[in-house]
């Protein structure tokens, strides 16, 4: 049954995320929001924190998250997607990797993130103790905090396998209105990720559907916070910890097509540890990412014909694209892997599934020196894609390739591609994005590139002085 707790939700700047209600007259309309004021006010009971994590919950399904810009970005920035000469417009900056300091959609994941972590926040930091439930609605709210600083220390500081004391984000852990603060370093935001994924796992206790946070998707977030460091060792002991004690099942060949088709949170622990629940209810329509996929919708967002040729007529993720748009062209790549758009009940987005955690575990072992256990986990996945695919056997930098490779196919569409090449500093190349593309967008976004980090939001800038002097450099 679908989680019912979705709210939708405005985003605010970081200074401005705890915000003051205004002049209303009496009755409920006086109480104070739960993000307007500090935890031990707002929060009284079990009741008043479930209510409140359900807002964190619910923010992130806006179109600045989850919703579609995140995983849009780590498509489009890359090699995997591009925007199709027709368009309405949208997402134009990503693509033509020309974001400034006042672009609306860098703008927006600032916002956003940091709206829901106050909002966790305010669950974090409740004076209620003591049972079974407040342990797990509290670590549900750590590992939400936890996923919004990977997101922003992402997308605003340098990856840690680069400089790892380059500056990061602001970290904010309690109610603070007054609040200036200024930047942390990448290596002080991902201590506390690590933090607080930890403590986070450590307190939940309770199954709960993939629309919610639970022990082991804390431990799967944890795994890829470790590969993102390039932390092998703990990378390969986390994500081993959750395939064999988890009890979540691999996506098999059989299961791909109906998994796609699927549009409930699970509760059968098949793949997905955790995802973003769209409902009928609760969703955000035509600003969804389906829908900037769909040709009765958007329909911008198509396909390169790179990734599309990376998959065998054999493979079943092959079913992930259409091939032909009455608007677009009888060779354009349109993309099928959600296909709930016209649905009501509309495409969950997964955030963490048990797939990647098989390539984070084959990745963390080829970079321990335990090639004959990377192709173990590269195989479980290769294999169960392609019934005609016998395996990889490969070594070496051809073995890495061969894992960067399957992840970029497995993953398509979910906004991983970018990361996988900002963690390991390599150059983006586009390379054949269609078929007669008229060339006049970047083909490459080197290292070198002050674009590679987004910009601290000029709003932000403007707000607090504190953080005025450390702007990114190149903006």
């Amino acid at each position: 049954m679908k989680q019912q707790h979705k709210l939708k939700q405005a985003g605010f700047i970081l200074l401005f995320a705890v915000i003051l209600l205004s002049a209303c007259k009496k009755s409920f309309l006086d109480l104070k929001p739960y993000t307007s004021v500090s935890s031990d006010v707002a929060i009284t009971n079990e009741s008043d924190m479930q209510a409140a994590l359900g807002g964190a919950y619910g923010n992130m399904n806006s179109v600045n998250l989850f919703g579609r810009t995140i995983p849009l970005f780590g498509d489009l920035v890359a090699d995997n997607v591009y925007i199709s000469t027709i368009n309405s417009n949208r997402y134009l900056d990503f693509f033509q990797i020309n974001y400034t300091v006042t672009d609306a959609n860098m703008q927006g994941i600032w916002q956003s993130a940091y709206s829901t972590i106050s909002r966790a926040n305010n669950v974090i930091n409740s004076s209620l103790q003591g049972n079974e439930n407040v342990d797990q609605l509290r670590g549900e709210a750590l590992a939400i905090r936890a996923l919004m600083y990977f997101e922003l220390v992402k997308f605003y500081g340098k990856p840690y396998t680069v400089d790892p004391n380059a500056l990061g984000v602001p970290l904010i852990l309690s109610y603070d209105p007054t609040l200036k603060p200024k930047r942390n370093t990448v290596q002080e935001v991902y201590a506390q990720i690590e933090k607080d994924l930890t403590d986070a796992a450590n307190l939940m206790t309770q199954d709960k559907s993939s629309g919610f946070f639970t022990k082991y998707a804390a431990k799967a977030l944890l795994a890829r916070t470790y590969q993102f460091k390039g932390d092998w060792a703990k990378a390969l002991s986390t994500a081993e910890d959750v395939i064999n004690n988890s009890g979540y099942s691999l996506l098999t060949l059989n299961d791909v097509q109906s998994f796609w088709q699927n549009n409930t949170d699970r509760n059968d622990k098949l793949e997905v540890l955790f995802e973003v629940v769209f409902d009928a209810t609760n969703n955000i329509g035509n600003s969804s990412l389906p829908y900037f996929y769909d040709q009765n919708g958007y329909g911008d967002a198509l396909a390169t014909e790179s990734l599309y040729n990376l998959y065998s007529n054999t493979d079943v993720r092959k079913s992930w694209f259409i091939v032909g748009s009455p608007v677009r062209g009888t060779d354009a790549k349109v993309v099928n892997k959600f296909p709930n758009t016209g649905s009501p009940d509309k495409d969950e987005m997964k955030v963490i599934r048990m797939s990647e955690v098989y390539f984070i575990a084959a990745e963390a072992a080829y970079q321990t020196n335990n090639e004959a256990l990377a192709l173990t986990y590269l195989n479980a996945i290769a294999t169960e894609r392609d019934p005609n695919f016998a395996g990889y056997s490969s070594s070496g930098q051809n073995l890495l390739n061969d894992i960067l490779v399957e992840r970029r196919k497995e993953l398509a569409f979910e906004g991983h591609r970018y990361w996988d090449l900002a963690r390991n500093n390599l150059d983006v190349t586009r390379v054949n994005l269609a078929n007669n593309y008229p060339g006049n967008v970047p083909l490459t976004l080197p290292t070198s590139n002050f674009r590679r980090i987004f910009a601290i939001p000029q709003a932000e800038l403007d707000a607090n002085p504190n953080i005025r002097e450390q702007q990114n450099p190149g903006y």
